[in-house]
């Protein structure tokens, strides 16, 4: 490894390690402050309090926002339900940490998805090339939609969340916005996804027992009209956090077992211990009810599991997309993200970011070299400069 390799890496280390780092290249971090802010939650934390924040993505005017979420102890899963894979409930420990007020919409996606052309054109014009010594710093960007309406059934509108991605691609965006940002972010464990929504309550909504609330606070197969509706229109939790118990199903980083809870020590566990790493291709777990779903399925507790054959069962590609599912039932799935609070290494955020499973690499590895579709780049925060650059180099062609 080069010595310049070596001070970059090092750099990511020092932007990259959570709120423990008070400042960064790009300013102070966000969601720490030197005093406690009476108007809203003030959680304190060794350098400060963290408090909820709102971040620009850089190159853009698009916005989002993140919510401070303190640390505490729940029960995780449900006591009064025969669902499957709810029980036993598990009490779980939980650091605090910054979620997304809303689901990931498609204003913010979309300033993914332009990374392909953006790529592309790195590629041909010679800028930012992807090497065995920088290769850390790239992800993939996913390829352009195989069916645009499909996609966009319910329509594009920037407010709207965005659906119909892979677990993959929502973790890819992750990394984007974490090495475009200089904060680390990633999709939630089931623990860290249920806690949020529960906001301290043990009954089966956030709002208390029974689903005759339930339209003031989520869209969901009584009122959506099947159709993902425009984030923030229903009622907040306690927390802030909007579209917890409907609108898009979201995905967190754990893979279904309906016999999970039954695994685990009877004993206050950590979020790690309760994280189910993914050791198949599927099922993974959505969470949150979404625009199809029945009040039953869209409690705190309620888990839903993926299957990738339905989801890309309609896939005209061959190996099939791993950003995009080709499926009905994925115009339902979208995402939110979350921020933790505690520091850990480089090569640990890479794991919460990366393919996890060998098959998805080999397709994502296919799709790019010999198809040419979806394409790889660095990330950092000079990329909208680069966007510039490239911009100007194709109006002189």
């Amino acid at each position: 490894m080069n010595h310049v390799f070596a001070d970059r890496r090092k750099l990511w280390g020092i932007l990259l390690g959570g709120f423990l780092c008070s400042t960064n290249v790009l300013g102070a971090s966000p969601g720490i402050v030197s005093q406690a802010d009476p108007k809203t939650i003030s959680i304190p934390v060794e350098n400060g309090y963290m408090v909820s924040y709102p971040r620009e993505i850089l190159g853009s005017k698009v916005s989002f926002e993140m919510v401070a979420v303190p640390g505490g102890t729940f029960e995780q899963g449900s006591a009064g339900q025969d669902a499957e894979g709810e029980s036993p409930p598990i009490k779980v420990e939980v650091a605090p940490f910054w979620i997304g007020k809303y689901e990931v919409t498609w204003a913010e996606y979309k300033q993914f998805m332009t990374l392909c052309g953006v790529f592309e054109g790195f590629e041909e014009h010679g800028i930012r090339q992807v090497t065995k010594e920088n290769e850390i710093d790239a992800i993939t960007a996913p390829s352009k939609l195989y069916d645009p309406s499909f996609s966009f059934q319910s329509g594009e509108d920037p407010k709207k969340p965005a659906v119909s991605m892979s677990q993959y691609a929502a973790k890819q965006y992750t990394k984007w916005l974490s090495l475009l940002t200089g904060e680390f972010y990633r999709l939630p464990t089931e623990s860290e996804w249920e806690y949020a929504c529960r906001a301290k309550t043990d009954s089966e909504f956030h709002f208390g027992d029974g689903s005759s609330q339930l339209d003031k606070y989520a869209w969901f197969e009584d009122n959506s009209d099947y159709e993902t509706q425009l984030v923030g229109k229903k009622l907040p939790n306690a927390w802030g956090l909007h579209d917890m118990h409907g609108n898009a199903a979201e995905w967190v980083l754990d893979e279904y077992r309906a016999d999970w809870y039954t695994t685990l020590p009877v004993r206050l566990l950590n979020t790690q211990e309760a994280y189910c790493w993914p050791k198949k291709l599927y099922p993974r777990v959505l969470r949150g009810g979404s625009i199809n779903s029945a009040p039953s399925d869209c409690r705190s507790a309620a888990r839903r599991s993926s299957n990738d054959e339905d989801l890309r069962s309609y896939d005209p590609n061959s190996p099939k997309s791993p950003w995009w599912f080709a499926s009905d039932e994925a115009l339902d799935i979208g995402f939110r993200i979350v921020r933790p609070s505690q520091s850990i290494s480089r090569e640990e955020q890479e794991r919460y970011w990366q393919a996890d499973l060998p098959s998805i690499r080999r397709d994502v590895n296919q799709r790019i070299t010999q198809e040419g579709r979806g394409e790889r780049g660095l990330v950092d925060p000079q990329l909208p400069q680069a966007i510039e650059e490239l911009r100007r180099k194709r109006a002189q062609k």
